[in-house]
């Protein structure tokens, strides 16, 4: 790939740059259908960004160009690397490339080429691409640290993430099971009266750990693993007096278990294993005046040797903008409600 500079502009405030990529086939993915990519692009970082055939005329404030240079740069790496790109890969290139070289990690961003390179989770069916600088440090911490707490707000993909990354060690051989838990408060951790077996009563409360694990792996592996339990479901309340080696453990709606199901659960981790605790404080189920384990362990636990801990925020939602609009909206309201509050006490 090649580029050249253009430091005249139409405008005193423009600076053009002209961009050229070795490959036609390559080139055209980049743009996208339509050109959808590089709109994507235009929107973003406030550039034109016009092809021609193999060559894109990027033009703007000279700050936004090196960053649409940048994001270009990195996603046509990616596909030269074999990998499909989406507009979710390009909001989220453009996402790390707007935050400050500073908040990143070390590995995120290649100095020399000058663009990024996002941490990625990669199974036979499918490799998964960090999509925000949070979503980044947490792929990190997973590969170094045995206990990471993944924290925030619904569309953040910290539950996805934590599937993928047992997926990928389980296909590896690197661990021998995925452990699956959650606290079914709904039903109050009481669920012998619900009909079918173990497995079949709790998976309403599962099934968005199952939806993950099926886009990472082929349908007839989870399910043959899920029978010989090398994928096993266990409900939070059926776990106390276990040791989980060899393993990755991942408990889903962390907000919802207890002081003690928090500490049964964490100390349940053997050798070989890790845990992955994700959870949103703002969506707790428990009865009124019952603490949270998540909210007490987050503070305790903090700088705790070993203990990774990532916080995602409405910055971070991947899903669609609109989720991110309506969780600024429910902080915002519950943040009213708070200072309300506060005022009558005073």
């Amino acid at each position: 790939m090649t580029k050249s500079w253009s430091p005249q502009g139409h405008k005193p405030d423009t600076t053009d740059l002209e961009m050229a990529f070795e490959d036609n086939r390559l080139a055209s993915q980049l743009y996208g259908e339509y050109d959808q990519n590089l709109a994507l692009i235009e929107q973003k970082l406030g550039v034109r960004a016009n092809p021609r055939g193999n060559h894109v005329m990027v033009s703007g404030s000279a700050i936004a160009v090196d960053q649409a240079r940048r994001t270009l740069e990195s996603l046509y790496s990616q596909l030269e690397e074999g990998q499909n790109i989406t507009v979710g890969d390009v909001d989220g290139i453009i996402r790390m490339i707007l935050t400050d070289d500073s908040q990143l990690t070390l590995p995120t961003i290649e100095k020399k080429r000058g663009h990024v390179r996002m941490a990625q989770i990669a199974t036979r069916k499918a490799t998964i691409v960090a999509r925000s600088p949070a979503q980044d440090g947490y792929i990190r911490a997973m590969d170094r640290t045995e206990l990471v707490f993944g924290v925030g707000p619904a569309g953040t993909g910290k539950t996805y993430l934590a599937v993928a990354y047992a997926a990928t060690l389980l296909e590896r051989g690197d661990i021998n099971r995925i452990i699956l838990s959650r606290p079914a408060v709904e039903a109050g951790e009481h669920l012998g009266f619900l009909p079918g077996d173990m497995k079949e009563k709790v998976d309403p409360y599962l099934r968005p750990l199952y939806d993950a694990l099926y886009d990472m792996m082929q349908p007839e592996i989870v399910d043959r693993c899920i029978e010989q339990n090398t994928i096993e479901v266990a409900p939070l309340a059926f776990m106390r007096g276990r040791t989980l080696s060899n393993a990755v453990i991942i408990l889903d709606e962390a907000q919802n278990t207890t002081t003690q199901q928090m500490k049964m659960f964490l100390t349940r981790l053997g050798e070989n294993s890790k845990m992955i605790v994700t959870g949103d404080p703002s969506q707790i189920d428990l009865p009124r005046g019952v603490k949270s384990g998540l909210i007490e362990a987050l503070d305790f636990l903090s700088g705790v040797e070993g203990i990774h801990m990532t916080r995602f925020s409405d910055k971070d939602v991947v899903r669609h903008e609109l989720v991110a609009r309506i969780i600024r909206a429910y902080d915002k309201k519950a943040d009213a409600e708070t200072k309300a509050d506060k005022s009558k006490a005073e």
